[in-house]
């Protein structure tokens, strides 16, 4: 069974389509009673993705990445950039369909995920530095994201601060601090060798599980609305399609001016991968039936993240030279 989880992790450029089309079999074919109850299954699906995540980090890790200045540019344009520029989009492709907009939104306020570490690996990245912009950019996006669905959105979407606070505490900050302290009561058990050696590789497999669950309930939900206007697919893959064709350029262009190689790929994937899976059960849980429109847009942007950034890795040694050049 874990061979099996593994090897979908390596594959997720596949696994995750497939998914989607389950789900929205799924949802076309079963009682609506059925796949409302689905959502039930976010928060523990939302548990699996982040939890492991922690486990495997190792916090000496942390030290060997505080490049103050990589870390402070990283997080302006995930915090001061990418944010806004959704938003704008958001208003000018959905004007009249707010929770989309939502979508957009959350999809760009909660950056970096485990996903960031395994690609900057694929491209021989600063690994150090990815496993910061992962902790610092998912706790900074977790406590930042309900003042900017207030502040640009609480207008037209009925934002409840209280209970998006609640679900972020729920499916962020108690899995990470119960997979800090499982590190540490396995590392009383095993060397750390042999920790890595038989443990950790199987905690992403979980991850995987929960990434892959939360992408068949977020399409399983709307499947029938899918199948009403499939046209309204293509509609939210534009705005998505400019966002990370945008942010992969913007970034690479300042990693290439102001980094050396293994910084500015660092730098790349921890300011384009977002922590989709914790956006799609805010989504869902945070803003009620609508919400579902807005995990629609989350859950497509599966697709291009993952396609985007495996095509990125072929193409890192022409950006930034090959590994050699690092220095």
């Amino acid at each position: 069974m874990w061979k099996f989880l593994m090897t979908i992790n390596k594959n997720l450029i596949s696994a995750i389509p497939i998914m989607m089309l389950g789900g929205f079999l799924f949802g076309i074919y079963s009682e609506q009673s059925t796949v409302a109850r689905l959502k039930d299954l976010i928060v523990p699906f939302t548990f699996l993705m982040v939890y492991p995540m922690m486990v495997t980090l190792n916090i000496k890790h942390l030290k060997e990445g505080l490049d103050v200045k990589l870390q402070v540019i990283t997080q302006a344009i995930n915090f001061l950039i990418i944010p806004f520029f959704a938003y704008a989009l958001g208003l000018f492709f959905f004007p009249e369909q707010p929770y989309m907009a939502l979508g957009l939104l959350l999809a760009s306020l909660l950056p970096t995920s485990g996903m960031t570490i395994s690609w900057t690996g694929f491209a021989k990245g600063n690994m150090g530095a990815a496993i910061n912009m992962t902790v610092i950019g998912l706790t900074l996006g977790s406590i930042a994201a309900p003042f900017y669905v207030q502040a640009l959105l609480g207008a037209s979407v009925d934002v409840d601060m209280i209970l998006v606070v609640k679900q972020i505490v729920i499916i962020v900050f108690i899995p990470m601090i119960l997979g800090f302290f499982t590190r540490q009561a396995f590392l009383k058990k095993y060397s750390l060798p042999e920790f890595k050696k038989n443990i950790a590789p199987r905690f992403p497999a979980m991850s995987t599980i929960g990434v892959l669950g939360i992408v068949f309930v977020a399409i399983a939900l709307k499947a029938k609305t899918i199948a009403h206007d499939p046209a309204m697919l293509g509609i939210i893959f534009v705005p998505l399609l400019i966002i990370y064709a945008f942010n992969f350029t913007f970034s690479t262009i300042i990693g290439k001016i102001f980094f050396p190689r293994g910084d500015a790929i660092a730098m790349v994937y921890g300011t384009v991968m977002r922590n989709l899976s914790i956006a799609l059960a805010i989504a869902i849980n945070a803003f009620g039936e609508e919400g579902a429109n807005a995990a629609l847009v989350i859950a497509l942007s599966y697709i291009i993240q993952v396609q985007s950034a495996a095509w990125y890795v072929k193409f890192t040694d022409k950006f930034f030279g090959p590994p050699a050049a690092s220095k």
